[in-house]
């Protein structure tokens, strides 16, 4: 739910995702780009703001009709500054049509006010598709907006991100990469720039000026970027006995269910399993429905999961199977990582009582996006909801507060919210 991934399926198709799901985050993201509307042939309809694929590109045709179901609205001022542009701008050769039109559009989204409602170009949308679906060259870090600022969500376990230190809630300053020529502040930067800087082909290198919070002045990171697949889940067993199954969720993606499955399989079969540590932490969020179905095998029927509120009405979304892990022990952890759909997991299994939360508090993302496919590969993603707790919290900016408040010590590789969840089921 919260960001974009700069870090990817099962083939299911775009259009019936959209149809069936609800976006709770996202994003996250190391991004590689280079696609010219341009070069890749895409004319621009300014009657409409429509793209259309074709052989070669032809020369823009303008047309300033209204729609007609527009015609109360007045577009002067709009093509007043379009033709003072044309006329006017001294470098002709940046007053490309399509990425005036593409700025348009994205500027009367921003405007909305809502950093979770925007618009992709066909190559930015391309990549936040890759997230949900596969592997891609990247860094390993969730980024998104807050407050016009480029902050990371959370570094994906495992990645160049996670070992060079970088930290949830860390402040992108500046990106810098010399094989692209490029050296840009991130002030007034787009979601999807900013996973295509960062972004590029494996075994290159990027630097990032981070500033933390607490921290007087900026430093650098240089990363070099690699194959980012991390898979959605991953099972482990810990404790004296390793009778506590240490069950990982890293995104809410289409093959979360799958993988999800396979772990729950091997519990069972275990048998001796005598507890579960959910692992939240530094989740960025994905498809709702994902977290609905991994949190029904803790739950009873009819109990509910998370309710949905577009301001008119209130959806409640229910269990209605038998869990599998009803009866186990569960503690969760959770930390500034830990954002939108595994939120929804987390306030759900403490609402209900099935478990404590340990750890840090939560990122607080508490809406729900749809995305949209737009014609010539673009996409819209807009809020359609926020989602309650089942107890009706709305945790938007606030976040979760964990039961048992744990940090963790970046200085020690002792996983200290793990043994205290260890510890906690043990006792």
């Amino acid at each position: 739910m919260k960001g974009a991934n700069v870090s990817s399926g099962n083939g299911l198709s775009f259009a019936l995702l959209r149809k069936i799901l609800v976006l709770v985050f996202f994003v996250a993201l190391g991004f590689s780009l280079g696609y010219s509307l341009r070069d890749n042939g895409y004319i621009v309809t300014h009657s409409n703001f429509s793209l259309t694929k074709v052989d070669s590109y032809p020369k823009v045709t303008i047309n300033r009709s209204v729609p007609l179901e527009k015609t109360d609205l007045d577009f002067s001022l709009f093509w007043k500054v379009w033709d003072i542009l044309s006329s006017k701008y001294y470098d002709k050769s940046k007053l490309i049509d399509s990425e005036l039109v593409y700025g348009a559009i994205r500027g009367m989204v921003s405007a909305v006010g809502d950093p979770y409602t925007s618009f992709f170009k066909p190559e930015e949308n391309k990549i936040v598709q890759e997230d949900l679906q596969g592997s891609f060259g990247g860094v390993g870090i969730n980024i998104h907006m807050v407050n016009n600022q480029l902050v990371v969500e959370a570094p994906v376990p495992g990645t160049p991100a996670e070992r060079a230190n970088i930290q949830a809630g860390d402040y992108i300053l500046r990106i810098k990469d010399k094989a692209k020529n490029v050296d840009r502040d991130t002030d007034g930067i787009s979601l999807g720039e900013a996973v295509s800087l960062i972004r590029g082909q494996v075994g290159t290198k990027v630097t990032l000026s981070l500033i933390r919070e607490g921290g007087d002045e900026p430093f650098d990171v240089e990363l070099t970027r690699a194959i980012i697949n991390v898979p959605s889940v991953s099972l482990s067993f810990v404790g004296k006995d390793s009778n506590l199954a240490h069950l990982r969720v890293n995104k809410f993606a289409a093959d979360t269910l799958k993988e999800w499955n396979d772990a729950i399989s091997d519990i069972v079969l275990k048998r001796n399993v005598k507890g579960i540590v959910l692992d939240l932490r530094n989740n960025p969020g994905g498809y709702l429905t994902q977290a609905v179905d991994l949190g029904t095998d803790f739950l009873e029927v009819n109990d509910v999961v998370v309710i949905e509120d577009n301001g008119k009405t209130k959806k409640e979304y229910k269990v209605q199977k038998l869990g599998r892990l009803r009866s186990m022990p569960v503690v969760v952890l959770i930390n500034r990582g830990s954002a939108s759909a595994s939120e929804i997991l987390a306030g759900a299994l403490r609402d209900h009582g099935r478990a404590k939360l340990i750890g840090e508090n939560s990122f607080g993302k508490g809406t729900i996006q749809e995305p949209v496919d737009l014609n010539g590969g673009g996409g819209l993603h807009v809020t359609v909801a926020k989602w309650l707790t089942p107890k009706g919290v709305w945790v938007n900016t606030t976040g979760l507060t964990p039961d048992i408040k744990i940090s963790q010590d970046k200085q020690t590789e002792a996983d200290e919210q793990l043994e205290e969840a260890v510890k906690f089921l043990s006792g």
